[in-house]
């Protein structure tokens, strides 16, 4: 890899939040994140609020986030942007004001996709966690998207199974709402799960050849059974809240294991990597590293940072494409539906 010294502007605005990171080759000098906190009052996020506020946020982020690192925009050697996948209005924000700043300072610009952006932030330089080696498998689990993909080299990479319908993300955030919690719920879930019996409440397994998954089944019956118990007793909910809560995590995570089980079996790969908001919930994590010890897997887990949509693992991919020169020109748009490897 090369000494040189490249700084990396990155740019992440796929869905609500605003982030903007400047690298150091590998190393991350400084990482922002602007949430949009408009989205709780309607339960979910709101595309229109969304691009309206990545548009205010964009120009302060991306100052703090030079200011951070100690560097002039003079300075950086490239600019990296999510083309995709994502809400259309947010990576129009993005991808205008990337394309506008790189020609204004006449550097090159490098698209990055979101998802396999969360695939390579395992490769940001850091002390408290290790790299994978080439192959592994990597599990990206997030709002939008449930996927397990082989990872033959950094831009060489195959997606095994998906979801063919709800993601992951989605399922936590929906069952809670359901639940009556607030939006985002998954967090809450996790959070009581800890204090609940996973055997509570047996969820029926979707039963879904292969490595695709499938969770909409899944939330249904959490709906009806919940339906049912709120006739019996309309204080059911708030009274078994960790149970429940514990239950319906439970059964999620005996999904996404089992599949990843059936990866590994299938590969003969047992280096295993996550992504994706979900890969911040902390039932996920203790069972990946029980599987260190059960399976006999090297796993490899990111840091809450870089779990939830950020900038810094735009950058990473960015500093890895223009070692390659792997550059984009003025004519590239936005892509709402952007698959791995396309």
């Amino acid at each position: 890899m090369a000494t040189e010294k490249k700084y990396i502007l990155a740019i992440e605005s796929s869905c609500d939040d605003t982030s903007a990171a400047v690298l150091c080759n590998t190393k991350v000098l400084s990482n922002v994140v602007a949430t949009q906190e408009i989205h709780r009052q309607y339960g979910g996020v709101v595309p229109e609020l969304a691009s309206r506020a990545h548009q205010q946020n964009i120009v302060p982020v991306v100052h703090q986030a030079l200011a951070k690192a100690n560097i002039d925009k003079k300075q950086l050697s490239a600019i990296a942007f999510t083309r995709g996948p994502g809400l259309m209005g947010s990576l129009l924000v993005g991808t205008s004001f990337a394309k506008s700043l790189a020609l204004g300072l006449d550097i090159p610009l490098i698209e990055v996709n979101h998802m396999e952006a969360h695939i390579l932030a395992h490769f940001i330089e850091d002390e408290d966690t290790g790299q994978p080696e080439f192959p592994f498998l990597a599990m990206t689990i997030s709002g939008g998207h449930t996927q397990i993909v082989k990872v033959n080299s950094y831009f060489d990479m195959e997606v095994l199974g998906e979801t063919l319908d709800d993601a992951v993300g989605e399922a936590f955030d929906k069952s809670a709402k359901i639940m009556g919690l607030p939006y985002p719920g998954g967090p809450l879930v996790d959070k009581y799960a800890r204090e609940g019996n996973p055997a509570a409440y047996p969820f029926p397994k979707p039963k879904v050849e292969g490595l695709n998954f499938s969770f909409s089944g899944l939330k249904t019956s959490i709906l009806y059974f919940l339906q049912r118990e709120a006739r019996k007793n309309p204080d059911f909910v708030e009274e078994n809240i960790r149970d429940i809560c514990a239950s319906v995590q439970h059964t999620i995570l005996e999904i996404l294991m089992g599949k990843l089980e059936l990866a590994v079996r299938q590969t003969g790969i047992q280096q295993v990597a996550i992504g994706g908001g979900v890969a911040a919930n902390s039932g996920i994590r203790a069972r990946l590293k029980d599987a260190e010890h059960t399976k006999g897997w090297k796993t490899y887990i990111p840091k809450f940072a870089y779990c939830t949509d950020n900038a810094a693992m735009i950058g990473i991919v960015g500093y890895l494409k223009f070692l390659e020169g792997k550059f984009t020109d003025q004519s590239v748009a936005a892509k709402a539906r952007y698959a791995i490897g396309s």
